[in-house]
This record gives C-alpha cells, sequence and structure tokens, in this order.
C-alpha cells in the first residue's frame, strides 16, 4: 500500500510564497463515502471511549484504504482504538481489527497470535478465518493457509468460500483448476456484492496472467474495473498488465490523477519512463521524496515498492537487491519473488535469488515470468 498521500521531504519544506500549491485535494463535499466517514469520526470524537463509536470509525477507516491508498486512514483508525489497542485480552472487535493493522505493518506474527486468540472464543468469526488465511498466503505456509480456507467455507457466500480455496491452488500448481473454479463461482453468484465480485474477478486476472493467458487476463480485469468500485490494487494490478504488454501510454491515461497512493505513482513513473513522458522526472522526484520519508519514520513495509522503483526508474540494481531480497524474506506472492530476481539479473548475482527459485520449486506455482527469469539467472551461473 501506499506510504504518503502527499510528497514528504526528507527535510522541512517550506513555500517560496503564499500563492504557491502545495497539494490538489479533490472536491468530496459531495461524496456520499466522505459525509458517513465524516459523520463516524464526529460521532466518536463526541464519546472516545465509547466502543461502538471507536469501531464504526475505526473499521470505516481501514475500509478506506482499500479504496483510495491512503495509509493515514490506518493511523486513524488505530487513534480510534487506543483505549483498548494496548490490551493483552481486547473486545473481539478491537482484537480483529488490531490484527488488521498489525498485518498492514507486516506484523505477521503479532497478527496471527491476535487472529489465533480470537478464533479459540469465536470459532464461527468468519473475517478472523480470511485473514489468517491472507496472511499465510502471503507467507507462503500454504497449509495453514488452507486450513484457513475450510474454517471459512461453512461460514461464508460461496463465492467467498470458493475464492479462497482457490487462491491456494494458484499458489500451488493447480492454476488452470483455480481459474476454472473462480469463474463458476463467479457465474453462481450474479448477486454477490459488487466488492466481493472485484475481489474474485482480481484473483482471477492475476491467476490468468501468471499462467499467460492474457486475453483471459484482460477480460477478468475490465469486468473487475466494469464494478465502479476505486480500489487502489485492482488499478495497481491492472496497471503491471498493461505495462508488461508495452502499454505504457494507456497507463497514464487510466491513473492520471491518482498519483496520491505510492502504489499509483510508482505505476505512473514506470509508464512514464517508458514513454518519455515529461512527468517523469517529478513523479520520481516525488517518489524519492516519499520513501525517504519513510525510512526516517522507521517504516520498511515498502520495501518491494523501493526495489521496485530503485531498479526500474533509478536503474540502481545494486541498491535495489537488498531490499527485494529483505522483502521476499518477508513475504512471498508472485510480486515479490518477480523484483528479487529481476534485481538479482540485473545485478548480475544469480545466487540471491536461491530463496525465490527454491520457493518456486517447494511451491510448484505455475508463472510464464517467473520461469523466463529464472531460466535467465540460470544461464548466469
Amino acid at each position: 500500500m501506499a506510504t504518503a498521500v502527499l510528497p514528504a521531504a526528507a527535510a522541512p519544506f517550506t513555500p517560496t510564497s503564499d500563492t504557491q500549491v502545495l497539494a490538489t485535494v479533490p472536491a468530496r463535499a459531495r461524496d456520499p463515502a466522505a459525509r458517513e466517514l465524516l459523520a463516524l469520526r464526529q460521532a466518536w470524537q463526541r464519546a472516545p471511549r465509547d466502543l461502538d463509536a471507536a469501531l464504526a470509525y475505526a473499521g470505516r477507516c481501514f475500509a478506506q484504504v482499500a479504496a483510495d491508498g491512503d495509509p493515514r486512514q490506518v493511523g486513524h483508525a488505530q487513534a480510534a482504538l487506543a483505549p483498548w489497542f494496548g490490551l493483552a485480552d481486547p473486545p473481539p472487535p478491537v482484537r480483529l481489527l488490531r490484527a488488521q493493522i498489525l498485518q498492514f505493518d507486516h506484523q505477521f506474527d503479532a497478527a496471527l497470535a491476535d487472529l489465533d486468540a480470537l478464533l479459540r472464543v469465536q470459532p464461527g468469526n468468519a473475517d478472523a478465518w480470511a485473514w489468517r488465511a491472507a496472511i499465510h498466503l502471503v507467507r507462503a505456509d500454504y497449509r495453514e493457509a488452507g486450513r484457513s480456507c475450510g474454517g471459512l467455507a461453512p461460514l461464508a457466500p460461496p463465492l467467498v468460500a470458493a475464492a479462497c480455496a482457490a487462491q491456494v491452488d494458484a499458489a500451488t500448481g493447480r492454476a488452470a483448476g483455480a481459474a476454472d473454479a473462480l469463474r463458476a463461482a463467479l457465474a453462481a453468484s450474479p448477486a454477490a456484492a459488487p466488492e466481493t465480485r472485484l475481489w474474485v474477478l482480481t484473483r482471477l486476472a492475476e491467476t490468468e496472467e501468471r499462467r499467460g493467458a492474457w486475453a483471459a487476463a484482460e477480460a477478468a480485469f475490465r469486468a473487475a474495473l466494469a464494478l465502479g468500485v476505486t480500489d487502489v490494487y485492482l488499478q495497481a494490478a491492472h496497471a503491471d498488465f498493461l505495462l508488461d504488454r508495452g502499454r505504457a501510454a494507456e497507463v497514464l491515461a487510466l491513473l492520471k490523477d491518482r498519483g496520491q497512493a505510492d502504489v499509483l505513482l510508482l505505476r505512473l513513473a514506470l509508464a512514464a519512463m517508458a514513454t518519455g513522458d515529461a512527468s517523469a522526472p517529478a513523479h520520481a522526484q516525488a517518489l524519492a521524496a516519499r520513501f525517504d520519508a519513510a525510512r526516517q519514520r522507521g517504516d520498511a513495509s515498502h520495501q518491494k515498492e523501493e526495489a521496485r522503483f530503485l531498479l526500474g526508474v533509478k536503474g540502481d540494481a545494486a541498491a535495489a537487491l537488498p531490499l527485494a531480497r529483505a522483502n521476499f524474506a518477508l513475504q512471498k506472492e508472485p510480486a515479490d519473488a518477480r523484483i528479487l530476481l529481476e534485481a538479482a539479473l540485473a545485478a548480475r548475482q544469480p545466487a540471491s535469488a536461491r530463496p525465490v527459485l527454491d520457493w518456486m520449486a517447494a511451491s510448484g506455482i505455475e508463472s510464464v515470468v517467473l520461469r523466463q527469469l529464472a531460466a535467465r539467472l540460470e544461464s548466469l551461473q
């Protein structure tokens, strides 16, 4: 996710005049979601120790991150939960939200401890099973991810249950069956909520893309985008698909004015570099400032994005490689594997990619791009 919504300089910035524009904030007075968030915030501010008010506001803040990529909302959620956040045994809804906040900060062990504790007292908590599955998938513990999907299955709508299991299959050598299962589940659940369909369609698009089924992947991306639900992850994944297809000009058009989220600004920078667009230097400067600011805050949760920035925008493989290596030690999804393979290849250090090659062999993951990169690395040895 993003590290900051506005560019943050390494040192304090002083405007040169009172008329200088520091940031352009979208007009949201008529935005129902913004009005709802403001109302929840005001209700919490009137009674900051009212658990229901705090949970309502914190939950809405956390949900907003998926839409706009603004990590400050995570801070707002944690602030609302402050009276209960540090408790050894918080109320179950607080424990669930705390786990979500901790995983956002890549504190996976602590997040899993909260989820497991919650499931001991509420074994029927579907959200806890879903988040547990997601974290174990990120960490490549597919046995535990599958067990979590099994716990979720009788509690969730069929579409969600099928998508959970399909994600595990897609990561463990059964991608074709996973794609078929996702399509069948979508067809059987036409009335599912748009947000749920978007999540499943995005998983389908990524699965088909990894298999090299480009047309099927693009169809799934377009179906997800057609739902009209703003989602930063979807936009970033679609942008990556277009960049890989040599369609960088489309990325510039699609993500115009969406650079508030770092993950989208990174794609804009890569697209501008590929097309020679005049915005490339400004995008690169803004990203460098944001990553520098994150480091000063002690935030190391964006190593994948910074590694990709250093490699793809700055052309600095030597600096990108240790970040990509540290990131893969923490999380092991295809995008994490790819940046480490690419950095090792660019730095001509094939031994640095051994963890990815071992993961590919152990998981059986199917990916045209990863296989191609691995073959190129093997040729260097």
